[in-house]
């Protein structure tokens, strides 16, 4: 088991283990459907980079339970408009 999920901090960071267990399963979905990481994933599984993109404050559950980022992304730059973190960058 990966030692953050031990802590308390990443429990309290999202605000609570049921909104936890949601967010981390969302981002799993959408790296397994092609989305891309938010931090350096070279060398780890999946898992480990979705616990440290939470810790890093990268993504969160906004309050109607869709995954969001705080990380402004080239695309964000660009277009104006917000990053859909469950859609493929292909």
């Amino acid at each position: 088991m990966i030692d953050e999920l031990k802590e308390e901090e990443i429990v309290n960071k999202v605000g609570g283990r049921f909104k936890l267990s949601t967010l981390i399963q969302k981002r799993m979905i959408a790296l397994n459907q092609g989305a891309r990481a938010l931090v350096d994933g070279r060398g780890v599984d999946k898992m480990t980079m979705v616990i440290q993109e939470i810790m890093q404050d990268k993504i969160y559950l906004d309050m109607s339970g869709k995954l969001q980022t705080n990380q402004a992304t080239e695309e964000l730059e660009a277009d104006g408009g917000t990053v859909d973190l469950t859609q493929s960058t292909e």
